[in-house]
């Protein structure tokens, strides 16, 4: 590499390669972000995203943004509950002041944000990355689906679960947990549904038994609903129905769930619009590689774990930060990566085996016990 004005390329435009690139442009550092969405794409789809600002307050600070993001975000409700498949209320936690904080945003608010704080033109977007070619001295020549190709001195891939860069670094893949997700929602619950908005609670609730989960998340006015079960992730075709057919996944949903509480089938049966599958990917853990001048990681790319976690979205920041800081502050930038991997990698070993572990015991056979079992050992100082 060059140990002046290294030619960067961050592949991915999520929280963590914009925060990335916001934080090496304040460093007087010059970056390029390649997105493969076309700019009408450029606000994610979904609906608010819960940060853990341990994580993600070093992030927003290093960017200069804190202020601005605290007049968009909302406090996380943090209350946590625990039931059964009968509806009673085995732990019901919610922490003391000064316990770990959560914050909610919106998914578009924030990277308009972070958009908004870089300089005009540094995200190309509708730039797919194809394939990367080793030129030697750790540069890579990036080659794009439209036929264009460029040189880099380091690539960043922060273009999450199924990165191309990855494969330059790792012969590992996600591999499939075992677990799906399906996410539908109740909007406007509080009016609506009154005693559902009370069974839930301020923040989040789980229900669990034997290998079977209905997750709820209380954003506002709105609840995010997820049915979890083992099973194949073609579970649908399986069962010979399509994820665009509403009311026949409903009664699918129904059927796998039957003989649960009414107030809890309630939240499938009284869910608004359709339902979205979502199987559950991760990464071996740990996922290492061997250091390779001229490339590196950062978030899902790095280390994709099963949302039992929390905090993705803030973990891919801190990310971010961390490596754009390093890389300003140290001459040599494949010291830079070198010294930002050898934290990264403990970090996220440590935060993917909690998540294995908190989906092994949430949907294991002995659920919720197991799950029970889980959340007071970690409630132990």
């Amino acid at each position: 590499m060059h140990p002046t004005t290294p030619r960067i390329a961050i592949i991915g435009a999520g929280p963590g390669g914009l925060t990335c690139a916001r934080v090496l442009q304040r460093s007087g550092v010059p970056v390029t972000v390649f997105a493969h969405e076309a700019p009408a794409a450029a606000d994610p789809q979904g609906g608010a995203l819960e940060l853990r600002m341990t994580t993600a307050r070093t992030a927003l600070r290093a960017a200069g943004l804190y202020e601005e993001f605290t007049a968009l975000a909302r406090p996380a409700g943090r209350e946590m509950r625990l039931l059964d498949h009968t509806a009673t209320v085995l732990l019901q936690d919610a922490p003391a002041p000064g316990g770990p904080d959560r914050t909610e945003v919106d998914r578009a608010a924030l990277r308009r944000l972070l958009l908004a704080s870089l300089t005009a033109g540094t995200v190309h977007w509708g730039s797919y990355l194809r394939t990367l070619h080793p030129l030697g001295d750790g540069r890579h020549q990036a080659e794009f689906d439209d036929g264009h190709t460029e040189t880099f001195d380091l690539v960043i891939g922060a273009d999450g679960a199924w990165s191309r860069v990855r494969p330059m670094l790792s012969e590992d893949t996600p591999h499939y947990s075992g677990v799906t997700f399906v996410e539908t929602g109740i909007e406007d619950a509080g009016d609506r549904h009154p005693a559902l908005t009370r069974l839930v609670g301020d923040g989040g609730m789980l229900a669990l038994s034997a290998g079977k989960g209905l997750l709820v998340r209380r954003h506002g006015r709105h609840l995010l609903v997820y049915a979890g079960f083992r099973g194949s992730q073609d579970w649908a075709s399986v069962a010979g129905v399509r994820m665009a057919d509403t009311e026949a996944v409903r009664a699918v949903l129904l059927d796998g769930f039957a003989g649960w509480d009414d107030r809890l089938l309630a939240l499938l049966r009284e869910s608004d619009g359709g339902f979205v599958n979502r199987p559950l990917f991760a990464l071996p853990v740990p996922h290492t590689w061997t250091h390779t001048p001229g490339l590196t990681l950062l978030g899902d790319a790095a280390h994709l774990m099963t949302p039992f976690a929390g905090g993705g979205a803030g973990l891919a920041m801190l990310d971010g930060c961390e490596l754009a800081r390093a890389l300003a502050e140290e001459n040599d930038p494949d010291a830079a990566v070198r010294a930002y991997e050898s934290a990264l990698l403990p970090r996220a070993t440590q935060a993917a085996d909690q998540a294995a572990r908190a989906l092994a015991q949430a949907f294991a056979p002995g659920a919720p016990d197991s799950a029970l079992r889980l959340l007071r050992a970690a409630r132990e100082p």
